[in-house]
């Protein structure tokens, strides 16, 4: 996993307490400390969840804090743990999908989170029931007309730095800046008054796997405690607010949660990533008008000279082998440039390689070529096909989907630019308490089963008002 955020930051000597003991709860009392968050959960009217790194360190994310946490081994002067998958192919686990279900039943009306990591917006969690209080690492926003870019790829700055894109806007233009903030950068009032304001209002705040150190963050639980409201802090290490809550749970946070899903009859939805790119065909005339040079290329919606992370490489074939040569693209930008005759049709097969940390070794798509026929420009209900392809996929339990989402025609040069949607990724959960602290998921998902056996027929939180 990518270190690059802690790396980047600048230095300070003292970032608080490190190396934190751990703390288990036995078997029986975080049982009976589970079924009693649950029923604040159930009887919660505002509950709002507030988030730290040890919700993602099943994901394969390191915290900062812990026995193994990144400032820890620091300190110790130990080396930093290596990277098991990269950073931007990290997926979202237990915890952040159990959350969108809670969120979508009705239940969680806001997400508070410290983390950079982008998991809680990947996993499904609307930008309007979610403040980043300091940043992620995969956005870029513009600072003249406020639009948001969530990259496929780790943006290069931290501490709200100019990056090398500019807004896609054609009315603004303005230079894009990172999100992530650096030490002494204040937290964004964006974020941090959603986030007091529903802090405010809070019958629960649950805490997740956070130490409750970094200030002013870690002092937004407790404006719920005003009007009456609870703080839940479910963390192995204790942490300074540990004696306002009504309820310390010393648990891996995954665990607790499945359990309290269980309870609530809801099951932990899969995590399905689509991953959007662009083939761009480009052709044009020779002299005596009898052939056409074309160039294919594969490229990132996110601009051309961006790379394409989860794709290592791309093998092209022709339905016509005898006359059409075969091509290996290993290297980015993936191009291709042929001449053909101009009345000829043939189909060009590419298989797409992923790269590592994706669900599924490659996939294909056959795109038909009649150079005689003028393409149209068209857009689809991108919704309509997201929820198709996670809906395929599921049901495969396997990667590899594909679905052309929109194609654009232009003039000068003469070229058409087609925008695929493509699942990358597939991964399901088992919400059932396990012994011993843990809980199994499937990794990445292809060979997996469904999560919890209790679907919407089961008792479901509706929305309340």
């Amino acid at each position: 996993m990518s270190l690059g955020y802690a790396e980047k930051l600048s230095y300070i000597e003292d970032v608080g307490n490190v190396g934190m003991a751990e703390f288990f709860d036995s078997p029986q009392i975080l049982q009976e400390k589970i079924e009693q968050l649950a029923k604040l959960i159930q009887k919660s009217k505002h509950l709002v969840v507030f988030t730290g790194a040890g919700i993602s360190t099943s994901c394969g994310i390191p915290d900062f804090r812990g026995p193994n946490g990144i400032w820890t081994l620091q300190r110790e002067g130990k080396p930093l743990p290596e990277a098991s998958l990269p950073f931007h192919r990290a997926m979202p686990g237990m915890t952040h999908m159990a959350l969108v279900e809670l969120e979508k039943a009705g239940i969680l009306k806001f997400v508070i989170s410290q983390n950079v990591d982008g998991l809680h917006l990947r996993s499904g969690i609307p930008r309007e029931k979610l403040a980043e209080l300091h940043g992620n690492s995969f956005m870029e926003a513009c600072p003249s007309c406020g639009s948001e870019y969530f990259r496929d790829f780790e943006v290069e700055t931290i501490g709200l730095k100019e990056t090398s894109r500019r807004c896609s806007d054609l009315k603004c233009g303005a230079k894009l800046r990172d999100t992530v903030l650096d030490w002494e950068d204040a937290l964004p009032p964006k974020e941090m008054n959603p986030a007091e304001k529903h802090c405010k209002i809070a019958d629960v705040v649950l805490c997740l796997g956070t130490s409750l150190q970094i200030t002013p963050a870690c002092n937004l639980p407790l404006k719920c405690l005003r009007g009456g409201g609870k703080i839940v802090i479910v963390n192995l290490q204790k942490t300074p607010k540990d004696k306002k809550a009504s309820l310390v749970i010393h648990g891996f946070v995954d665990k607790v949660v499945a359990g309290v899903m269980d309870l609530l009859n809801l099951r932990i939805p899969p995590y399905i990533r689509i991953d959007l790119f662009q083939i761009i065909v480009t052709q044009s005339l020779s002299s005596d008008k009898k052939f056409v040079n074309w160039t294919l290329r594969i490229t990132s919606v996110h601009g051309q000279t961006a790379q394409l992370p989860f794709i290592k490489s791309v093998e092209v074939s022709f339905s016509d082998r005898q006359k059409y040569k075969e091509a290996s693209l290993d290297k980015q930008p993936f191009q291709l440039k042929r001449r053909t005759v101009i009345n000829e049709t043939f189909d060009i097969k590419l298989k797409l390689n992923f790269s590592d940390g994706c669900g599924c070794p490659c996939t294909q798509i056959n795109i038909p070529f009649d150079f005689k026929v003028p393409p149209k420009s068209f857009e689809l209900d991108k919704d309509d096909i997201f929820q198709r392809l996670r809906e395929t996929a599921f049901q495969d339990l396997g990667c590899g989907q594909n679905e052309v989402i929109e194609r654009k025609v232009l003039s000068s040069p003469k070229s058409e630019v087609t925008v695929y949607a493509i699942v990358s990724n597939v991964k399901t959960f088992e919400s059932n308490c396990l012994s011993n602290g843990d809980l199994k998921w499937l990794k990445d998902g292809v060979n997996g089963t469904e999560t919890s056996k209790k679907r919407s027929n089961s008792r479901k939180r509706k929305s309340r008002s």
